[in-house]
């Protein structure tokens, strides 16, 4: 954790930047390693303090590297974050603009003297954390081939359990429990099951209809397991399909090995993003991919980098992204394939092991 400190003070030299608060809950984590629901970080040159309430005493004591723990009593700990932070004699700290909500920052800036409260809190134009998280070490690369092996071993699951007439909800309850039952501390995200023309929804919640007797079941989940999320898709089809619905799937199927194989260190996650549409164009099914092919996971489901047309950033060896692309022909069916892989120098790695070829139940 000291390591990631030395690394945000890095960066923060590079920027001028004095001190920084963080309050984003994933950040606090990153850099020192606690897992309590309410915190404020600050960091300057030389020192960095969390700041967290009574109910995380033990917890903050057991947890915490790199940092002192300061328990707030009669005041909030985001204030008094802001007020040592003054008392440090700086004259300006950076904030994450993206996660700090405007009540938050008329909070901060209330703790403050006035003379203080327009100047002292700036939003930073990247916030430097989230850049950090990006690229992952390799035991936060364990962590996640471990998350990624329990969602596949989920789907094996879950394919013994789908038949025509249960509901949506039934498949989604049945997945989480057993995700429970293997270890998982949650979903990484509220699970999607769209079956039939519902799989023509991108993100079909899992609902109250029935699987029907022939169509296309869209499974898209995922697990928190010490911390980190996992992340897959598969689409399978109960039934006989139609020519048109294998043809389809051939064609996703194929874009997302494509993507795959373009994804490697140095390359753009805009021409990752086109690896996967020109296939779909030559289909005649591009209108129909509504969204970008893939984004960065880690300690939060959706993380940097983003996998889109005309991003200009390159992947970079250690970061860990989604490929999922996808085609939805609206009130008739929808198809999604999505991997998890890690970025190395020569291309990547798939870490979600389950089979992606044609499944008809």
């Amino acid at each position: 954790m000291q390591a990631r400190i030395r690394t945000t003070r890095k960066a923060m030299a590079e920027q001028n930047v004095q001190a920084l608060l963080l309050t984003h809950l994933p950040d606090v984590r990153y850099l020192t390693g606690f897992t309590g629901s309410n915190a404020a970080l600050a960091i300057t040159s030389r020192q960095a303090v969390l700041f967290t309430d009574g109910r995380y005493t033990v917890q903050a004591r057991e947890e915490v590297e790199g940092a002192r723990v300061v328990i707030a009593k009669k005041k909030s700990a985001q204030t008094m974050a802001a007020e040592w932070l003054e008392q440090q004699q700086l004259s300006r700290c950076g904030i994450d603009g993206t996660h700090t909500t405007i009540a938050l920052l008329e909070h901060l800036r209330k703790a403050v003297s006035g003379r203080l409260r327009r100047s002292f809190f700036q939003p930073l134009e990247s916030p430097l954390v989230a850049v950090q998280r990006e690229i992952k070490d390799a035991a936060e690369i364990r962590r996640m081939r471990q998350a990624a092996a329990l969602g596949a071993r989920l789907f094996d699951h879950i394919l013994g359990f789908l038949e025509p007439g249960i509901t949506e909800i039934a498949v989604a309850a049945e997945l989480e429990h057993q995700a429970r039952l293997l270890g998982a501390e949650a979903m990484s995200f509220e699970t999607i099951v769209a079956s039939g023309s519902r799989s023509a929804l991108p993100h079909g919640r899992a609902s109250s209809s029935r699987i029907p007797r022939k169509g296309f079941i869209t499974l898209d989940f995922g697990v928190i397991l010490n911390g980190y999320c996992s992340d897959m898709t598969r689409t399978v089809h109960i039934g006989r399909a139609t020519a048109d619905e294998e043809r389809a799937y051939a064609a996703v199927l194929e874009a997302q090995e494509s993507a795959v194989a373009a994804a490697k260190h140095g390359v753009t996650c805009g021409d990752v993003d086109e690896a996967a549409r020109s296939v779909l164009k030559r289909a005649g099914l591009a209108r129909y991919f509504t969204h970008s092919t893939g984004h960065g996971v880690g300690l939060e489901i959706h993380e940097g980098p983003r996998i889109a047309a005309n991003q200009k950033q390159p992947l970079a060896e250690g970061m860990v992204v989604t490929i999922e692309p996808g085609v939805y022909l609206p009130g008739r069916f929808g198809i999604r394939i999505e991997d998890t892989v890690v970025i190395n120098r020569n291309g990547c790695e798939i870490i979600t092991p389950s089979p992606k070829a044609w499944i008809e139940l």
